[in-house]
């Protein structure tokens, strides 16, 4: 029960996170400005937390630094195109399109990490990527061209989350955090300085301060989840994301989902779904034949 609390208020802080941008954007603030702010909160909660242990350098050492920083900059870049997206789009489509992350997984898992995916995982995929059609309808008069930003954002998440998979248990969360906030905050500056505007509300002023802490806790409460129920457990919660941001697109921007935004999300989650509990099917007989 802690897991899937910890669970649902991740997607709460990460639905703040993406309501607070699209205010900020559609209040006219630019998107890298917005960025750099996100990651320059998360790099100062992550340093002081790395730095409460004592000042060692060897704190801030990882293997596969590589990897790590490469990590942080896949996740910078889904962050950003992100963000570019929502002054754009509802917070019910773009959330919808970010939930194909998993299915997006799914098929690269195979190539990336050696993993077998077999018809059923593929039909899935299939339909998953049939689900987002239908939300963005690239063929219809209503399409707008940002559904591209948003698609490449949850490319640049899928390949993030893989590379998360790959790195977990080899280093500590805590020096992954770093690097994530790190990364984001120095690629970031040059722009922010560039593209600076100041805010003309204290709202957007409060805002902006507070991106971070809702960055940062969203992926601690995200860790901590896994640290209190597996994963197969845990999956199905994250849909509370769409729900989420439904709910603040209509109260806040006033923006009601349509009826293919709401197809294509059933389809997209039940994709999602489909791939989830055959995984957990497998991963349960793989269990038994090793206990065999």
């Amino acid at each position: 029960m802690l897991g899937i609390t910890f669970m649902l208020l991740t997607y709460l802080l990460f639905s703040f996170l993406d309501a607070s941008v699209k205010w900020l954007a559609i209040a006219g603030l630019p998107a890298l400005q917005i960025a750099f702010m996100r990651y320059a909160g998360h790099f100062v909660i992550s340093l002081l937390l790395i730095l409460k242990g004592g000042l060692s350098f060897s704190r801030f050492d990882a293997d596969n630094l590589g990897l790590v920083i490469l990590r942080g900059l896949l996740l910078m870049l889904s962050t950003v195109f992100n963000f570019f997206a929502l002054r754009y789009l509802p917070l019910t489509l773009t959330s919808t399109i970010m939930f194909s992350a998993p299915i997006i997984v799914c098929a690269l898992s195979g190539p990336m990490l050696g993993e077998r995916v077999g018809i059923w995982r593929w039909l899935a995929i299939v339909a998953g990527f049939i689900g987002v059609m239908v939300a963005v309808r690239p063929f219809d008069e209503t399409f707008h061209w940002a559904v591209l930003l948003s698609i490449t954002n949850v490319t640049f998440y899928s390949l993030y989350k893989i590379l998360t998979r790959k790195l977990s248990g080899k280093v500590a969360i805590d020096t992954l955090q770093f690097y994530a906030g790190a990364v984001g905050t120095f690629v970031l500056l040059p722009f922010a300085i560039y593209s600076w505007q100041m805010p003309s509300h204290p709202m957007d002023w409060a805002l902006l301060a507070v991106l971070g802490f809702f960055g940062w806790s969203g992926h601690e409460l995200l860790t901590r989840a896994h640290g209190h129920a597996e994963a197969s457990i845990l999956t199905p919660f994250t849909y509370v994301f769409i729900v989420y941001m439904t709910a603040w697109s209509y109260l806040v921007f006033d923006h009601a989902p349509d009826v293919w935004t709401i197809a294509g999300a059933v389809i997209v989650i039940a994709s999602g779904l489909f791939i989830w509990l055959r995984e957990r099917k497998l991963g349960i007989q793989r269990l038994a034949a090793v206990r065999g």
